[in-house]
This record gives C-alpha cells, structure tokens and sequence, in this order.
C-alpha cells in the first residue's frame, strides 16, 4: 500500500507553521563526550592480521589457523570430522535449506577425489536454493513481511519483489556494497535500474500503522522516520541507535543530536510505489482489467438484486429508531445544508448503513443459499484478476525538505533545536556529507555506510555469514556491536574475515565458501566433558554447535522428501490452507469465505516457504511452532524453543499427516513389489540421507510384524530429531 502522500505534506505543512527553532549549538560539547569513547573495539577500523603459522593437517584455511591457535592456548583441540554421510547432509541443508536426495549422496560417497567435497559445495553455492536460504536470513534481519502489521495488516501488493531481489542478489553474488547501497538509495545511486528501485523496499519492509479515521499525520510521519532510521542501525552498523531518541545513548558515544542528525538524512524520504512496467504493459493490463470488471459485472449485479429488498427494509427499520435532530438533517437536500448540517447528516448515513452480516441475518434459506453460490462464482474468478503493472514497493524524494528537530524524550510535539542531516560522528575518517537539499541524502548515507574506512559494516555482515554457518557468531549479538553486546571471541578472526571481505569485492559467497571449507566447519557436534569443562559455551568452536532447521526449512524438508517440493521461485506470495480454528479465532470481520482465499492450484501449496503470504498477524502454527519471528522487530537470531507444541505440529497437525501419506505414497512407488526391507532402506535414504542401522531395521520390523502401517512410519520419521537438526 502506498503510503498517503497528503499525510506527508500536511506533516510538514503544520512544522512551518510552528515559530522558527535555532539550530543546535551544542556541536562541540557532543565532541568532547564523543571523542574518549572512539577507542571502543568496535570504532576502530579493522586492521588485517597476520595469520597463525602452525604445522598442522588440520589447517585447512586461515579460519583454522586463528581458531587452532586459540584452542591451543585453552588446552582444547578439535574434534574428529563429521563422517561423509552427514557432511554432505549438513552442507546441503546449510547452503540450500534442502536435504541431499539418495543420488546426491551416492555420487558424493563414490567420488574419492581430494577435491569431492570442494566441487559438492562450489555446486550448491550455484543452485537457485542458495539464494533462498539465504533470503530468509536477510528477511529475518529487515523485518519483511507482505502485510503492513498492526490493526488492519492490509496486504502489499507490490512488496513481494523486494523478497525476490533479495533471493536473486544473494544467488548473484552481488557486491554487499551494492547491495547496500541499492537498498539505501538505488533511486538516487541508480536511477532506471528496476533492480535498484525495487531494493528501496527495505525502507519499506517493516510495519507501518495504518489504519482508518482520524490520524495525527504528524505522529504517524515520526513513527515512519523511527522505522527507518533504527533499520540502519540495527541492520547496517550493529547499533541500538534508537536508544539516543529520547536522549544521548546511556552506554554508546552515539548523542541524541547524531540520530536526529542520521534521521535528518531520511526525512525527505517518502513511501512511494514506483512504475516499472513498459507503456505495453499497463495497456494490455488496461485491456484485462476491462474485460475481467466485464465477466464479474453480471454476477456482481445479481447479487446487489437479491439484496436490495433486504438492505432497504434494515434501512428503513433503522431510519425509524434515528433520533430526531438526525432525521431532520437528512430531510433537508444536500445542497441547501449547511456545514453542520452536512456532518450531521453524513453521520446519520453512517447510522443507518447496513452490513452484509446484517443482511445475511434475514435472508431466507433458499436465497442465501443462491447468494453464497453466485458468491463462490467470485471468489473462483478472483484468481484470474490480472496482476497489476509492474512497480517497486520502494520510495522517493519529496520535493523540500523539511526541518528536523531534536525531540525532548522523543515526543513529536515537544521540538528542540533544528539539525542539519549527518551521520554518527564517532565514525571517523569517510569523507562523505549528505545534501541540505531533498535529494542525494541517502546517497551519501550509502556511500559513507560502504565506505572501506567504516568498521562497522564489514564486521557486522562476515559476523552474519559466520553465525549463520557455525551457529553463533564471533559477536553473540549481530545486531548490537555495542559495549552492552557481546565482544568478540576471536577479534583478530573477525578483523580478517572484515578485511578478507572488502578486499574480495564484499563477495558473501567467497566468505560463506571459505567457511564451509574449514576444518572447523567440517568437525562433529560430538560432546566432550573434559573439554566442556574448559568451555562450556564452545567458544573456541572445539566443536561444531548443533543446530535447528527453521520451521520453514522443516516444511520444505517434508515435500523434497516426498517428492511433492515445487521449486517455482518468485512472484507473488501463496496462500494455503489454514487451520479452521484459527480462521475462527483471527478472522471475525467480514465475509468469512473471503477472508482467505486459497489459491485454487494445489500444486502451489507446495511451493517454498519462503514464497508463502508472510502476514504479520496471522503467522501460519506450523511455521510460529518452531519460533517464525513475528516482522514487528529484527531479528537477527531466530530463538531455539523446546516445547509440546512443536511435537504436536509434528505430529499431528493435518500438515504433517498429509505430508507422512505421501511420503508413504512415494516409498510405495519407488520399492513397488520389493517389499518391507525397501520401505525402510528407502525411508531412511530419502528423508536422513543414509541406510538404516542394524538396530534401526530391527525396530521398524518389529514396528511393521505389529500391524503399524507404511503411512505412521513415515510420519515418525518425520519426528526424528535427526529429520529436524543440521548434523
């Protein structure tokens, strides 16, 4: 949804008419607070280490030497490699959120070149499921959600291409700088790059209060600025900026005047959906719209014949029961009323409107039954609505810029002094000064951002990368580099993968293969009490930590394994079925058959996760179970909850029951007359990425010999923790 450009201008309408405020002057004070406080770790720019020169077979990359050098230093080594089996499990279900299928495995096992497991990953870093797995990461961090949040939550038509760039960058490879920077202000940077434009979504992606009635446009503009302004924070530097909004940071050198001053390069920002289709497109679209309004014209108007007779006999019972000074102003024609006569009677009108849950209140059987059928023609023909013309969910440049002020304790109506735009000043040495005028802020704010000289953003994303992979990062808190987040456990690592990704074109991919490449990454999650006893937590990585899939990643799992995954990627999100009891519970406004159409090809059902309507306040239970984040906030780590919900959504939601038949189905078609002993190799194969163990076929005989049946096998399988935890 576009945000309401009036909203804007009546915002800065009303500052000018506010007295005139001074400029801040208290530059130089926040200097002198600022400048003991640069020495803090995370301010300094990443210098480039020397790596660790050690003998040892276990090296296999610098990652190694910086971790092996510190495990020696603490008594620890590591331990053995996970066995090939599971490494390809793992790497597959790291890099593409999918597990390996039985071919896969087999070709890997087979192949004893020195350079197998090389040739596996550089493969899967090239698969299209690369860019997805790691879409839902990033989606994670931006708070991206299809729908706007709060009260209405109303749908986006056009938001689903951010979530489709962001999929095609990481599959590309693009430059995290441009990566950056396209997201920060690719209308300025890159004007007619559609790529570009799209990526401005991501000063889109989080939750906007939109809601009908009366609004204080002024407020609602603020609470957008704040969006804003603590993305850039939060996802770009690694900072808790929000805490200056009501006053200087209590723990960061980052003053109340420099988030004012960050915000200041944001406001003239608006929210604008921007066209991107050709000229062609929007008159083919013109035409389909035309014909599609034709098609539904008829049935539209049967339906508004049936209810006539009921709508005017509710009005006129509810016209008799209007007090008297409402009547009275309906009586007088519209154009002879004056203005209250005017809002008395508009609100008279609001009295008597009826409802379509009214209508359906006294509508006879057989009527309502002819309704709800001409309704269903609708609902069916909704599908066939064209898809609009192309635009980007992104933003624009208003045509002035308005004034920022410092604001006491963050309160819209309390305005202090006047700042200028700028960034945070204990950040050195970035010769980059944003505009005075409307335009070009945000580009500077990019450019500054990926600047080799910033330390921060370098640091933040390989911290990313690598608590992605490994599990935690090398700073606990990616999305807080402050002195209240966590501090490095390796620096000297962090600083060189920092420098190692700059100096490598900000390629993810070359940090991320480097990662997966390492002995340590190759290691078991085995336990050792002798060596939890010096770490406990694995600081060192003398361990691979064990890891879950995420509820989508567990969902996707089940359709590859029973052959049903339709890999389509892009377009517009999916709606699937939902649980009755939920619908009840949630949807209690309008027309129920309406409320969520799903779509009519089931196939799509089995589309990706990452491809379903995301709506902030209605999660689907599967995908919440097992900790989706809600998009009101960013998310930098997902939770790792343990609870009975979980082991039910397993077990025995109609998902999972569905999913266990036709996986049943599957191992039916694969083994045809083979028999019980292919079942089993077969299940095990398919859904773990390995043969049954003798104990293992020993229990699924017994299990069989007691009358259990194809279909409950495969849906135990499924409850394996083994199916739901990377190796």
């Amino acid at each position: 949804m576009t945000r309401p450009r009036n909203l804007v201008v009546l915002a800065i309408g009303l500052s000018l008419l506010l007295p005139a405020a001074e400029r801040y002057k208290d530059d130089a004070k926040d200097d002198a607070w600022v400048a003991p406080r640069r020495a803090f770790w995370a301010f300094q720019k990443p210098v480039r280490p020397t790596v660790p020169t050690l003998t040892s077979p276990w090296v296999r990359n610098p990652i190694d030497a910086f971790l092996l050098q510190s495990m020696q230093a603490k008594g620890l080594k590591p331990s053995p490699p996970l066995d090939r089996a599971r490494l390809i499990r793992r790497v597959t279900l790291d890099l593409t959120g999918l597990p390996p299928t039985p071919a896969d495995v087999e070709a890997f096992l087979a192949d004893k070149a020195p350079d197998a497991y090389t040739r596996l990953v550089d493969r899967l870093m090239r698969s299209p499921h690369y860019g997805e797995r790691w879409g839902l990461r990033w989606l994670d961090i931006v708070r991206y959600a299809d729908t706007n949040g709060y009260e209405t939550d109303a749908e986006r038509t056009h938001a689903w291409r951010y979530r489709d760039y962001v999929i095609r960058a990481f599959n590309n490879d693009k430059p995290y700088s441009r990566f950056v920077q396209e997201q920060i202000a690719g209308d300025e940077l890159f004007p007619g790059d559609s790529d570009a434009l799209i990526a401005t979504g991501f000063h889109r992606a989080g939750p906007i209060h939109l809601v009908g009635g009366n609004q204080d446009p002024e407020m609602t503009r603020q609470e957008v600025l704040t969006e804003m302004t603590g993305a850039i924070g939060s996802v770009y530097l690694g900072l808790t900026v929000g805490c200056a909004r009501c006053h200087n940071h209590k723990f960061d050198p980052i003053p109340q005047s420099d988030y004012y001053k960050l915000q200041a390069v944001l406001a003239t920002t608006d929210y604008k959906d921007l066209p991107i289709a050709s000229p062609a497109e929007k008159e083919k679209y013109d035409a389909a719209m035309r014909d599609y309004k034709d098609r539904r014209k008829p049935i539209e108007d049967q339906i508004k014949e049936i209810e006539k007779p009921f709508r005017e006999r509710l009005r006129a019972e509810k016209l008799t029961k209007l007090e008297a000074p409402f009547r009275a102003a309906l009586d007088i024609p519209k154009d002879k009323r004056n203005p209250e006569q005017a809002r008395v009677a508009k609100e008279a009108e609001s009295q008597l409107k009826v409802s379509w849950d009214e209508v359906l209140a006294v509508l006879p059987p057989d009527i309502k039954g002819h309704r709800a059928g001409l309704r269903r023609q609708l609902h069916k023909m909704a599908f066939d609505e064209p898809e609009p013309p192309a635009a980007a969910y992104g933003v624009a440049n208003l045509e002035k810029a308005p004034d920022t002020h410092i604001l006491k304790v963050g309160d819209y109506k309390h305005k202090l002094s006047i700042v200028g735009p700028g960034f945070p000043r204990v950040i050195t040495g970035i010769n980059e000064t944003p505009a005075e005028g409307p335009a070009q802020r945000r580009a500077a704010l990019a450019r500054w951002l990926t600047s080799p000289e910033n330390p921060l953003v370098s640091r933040v994303m390989v911290n990313r990368i690598w608590q992605f992979r490994m599990g935690t990062g090398i700073v606990k808190t990616p999305n807080d580099f402050g002195t209240l987040g966590s501090r490095p456990s390796h620096p000297q690592l962090l600083d060189w993968l920092a420098t190692a990704f700059v100096n490598n074109n900000w390629s993810v991919k070359a940090i991320d293969r480097l990662i997966v490449l390492s002995s340590a990454y190759q290691q078991s999650t085995q336990h050792d009490a002798a060596k939890a006893a010096i770490d406990g937590e694995n600081k060192f990585y003398w361990r691979m930590n064990r890891r879950r899939l995420e509820g989508e990643n567990i969902r996707d799992g089940m359709l590859a394994v029973n052959g049903h995954f339709n890999p389509r990627m892009g377009g517009r999100p999916i709606k699937i079925p939902i649980e009755p009891e939920i619908y009840d519970i949630i949807f209690t406004e309008g027309e129920p058959d309406n409320l969520w159409p799903v779509n009519p090809d089931p196939a799509e059902h089995n589309r990706r996760s990452i491809y379903l309507l995301n709506k902030r306040t209605v999660r689907l239970p599967f995908l919440s179970n097992f900790d989706q984040p809600d998009a009101m906030t960013s998310c930098p780590v997902r939770p790792t909850s343990t609870h009975a919900l979980q082991a039910l959504s397993l077990m025995n939601s109609d998902f999972s029951i569905q999913q266990a038949r036709r996986f049943a189905d599957r191992l039916r078609a694969d083994c045809g007359n083979r028999g019980q002993s292919c079942h089993i190799d077969r299940a095990y194969r398919l859904a773990l990425a390995r043969p049954a163990d003798s104990r293992e076929t020993d229990m699924a005989v017994t299990f069989f010999a007691g009358g259990g049946i194809l279909d409950d096998f495969a849906l135990a399988l499924f409850n394996r923790n083994e199916f739901v935890y990377i190796p």
